[in-house]
C-alpha cells in the first residue's frame, strides 16, 4: 500500500509504502509521479539506499532535486511509514 505525503506546486505527488521489513532491514519506497497530457511522468527510490528503480520523464535537474528532496525527508518518511501513513486531525 502506498501513502500520500505531499502534492508539489506542479502536481508531482509523492507518495510512500509501509516499512518494509527483509534480511533483517527495513525499507521504505518512495514513488513521485505526475500527470502528464499522454500519462504520467514517474520515479521510485528505496530508503535507506536512495536507489532509484526507475525513472520515467522527470528531467536530470527535477532528479536532483528529488535526491535532495529525499535526504531532508527520509526521516519523516520512516516515520510516517511505521505509523501506516500520515495521520491528521
Amino acid at each position: 500500500m502506498m501513502y500520500p505525503y505531499i502534492t508539489l506546486a506542479d502536481e508531482t505527488e509523492i507518495t510512500h509504502s509501509q516499512l518494509i521489513e527483509a534480511d533483517g532491514n527495513q525499507t521504505v519506497e518512495v514513488h513521485f509521479e505526475r500527470p502528464t497530457e499522454t500519462g504520467f511522468d514517474s520515479a521510485r527510490c528505496v530508503l535507506p539506499t536512495y536507489q532509484w528503480k526507475f525513472v520515467e520523464g522527470f528531467s536530470p535537474d527535477e532528479m536532483a532535486f528529488f535526491d535532495e528532496f529525499l535526504r531532508n525527508n527520509a526521516h519523516l518518511l520512516y516515520r510516517y511509514a511505521a505509523q501506516g501513513g500520515m495521520h491528521c486531525a
